[in-house]
């Protein structure tokens, strides 16, 4: 093999062992089965009891317009499905992570302000400004 050939190969072997594409693709790989297992849980479960109020099979609800078939049942499985693990990802992922920032911006000092409001005509003004650029009063320090 050419020498450059030979440096690509190590460019993509670099690459792929990477962490963060290594966390990706077991991200991607967890997240298929966490799907699989929710679509089982709706359509095996949270269907068949809404169809029970009904004394359908919920699933296989169809509608035939014109010799096209319409399957509202399946596309109702996917949108339970899709609103189930936007909700786990949500009070699982986004939740924790946003009450995790929140705690480590808390914990930051925060920095010393730059402007101050003029006591007589309510301007934004810099900390070390001695006159109002608007009203021109004075300020006392």
């Amino acid at each position: 093999m050419a020498y450059g050939a030979m440096s690509l190969i190590s460019e993509f072997k670099d690459f792929i062992t990477k962490g963060d594409v290594v966390a990706l693709a077991v991200a991607v790989v967890i997240g298929v089965a966490f799907n699989a297992v929710v679509t089982a849980f709706v359509s095996d479960l949270i269907t068949p009891l809404i169809g029970v109020a009904g004394h359908y099979n919920f699933a296989a609800l169809t509608y035939t317009l014109n010799g096209s078939t319409f399957e509202i049942g399946l596309f109702v499985n996917e949108l339970i499905s899709f609103i189930v693990i936007a909700l786990v990802v949500f009070f699982l992922l986004v939740r924790p992570i946003e009450k995790i920032k929140a705690r480590q911006d808390a914990k930051k000092p925060k920095a010393a302000p730059d402007t101050k409001t003029c006591p007589y005509c309510f301007t934004s003004i810099p900390v070390k400004a001695t006159r109002c650029p608007n009203c021109t009063s004075r300020l006392s320090k």
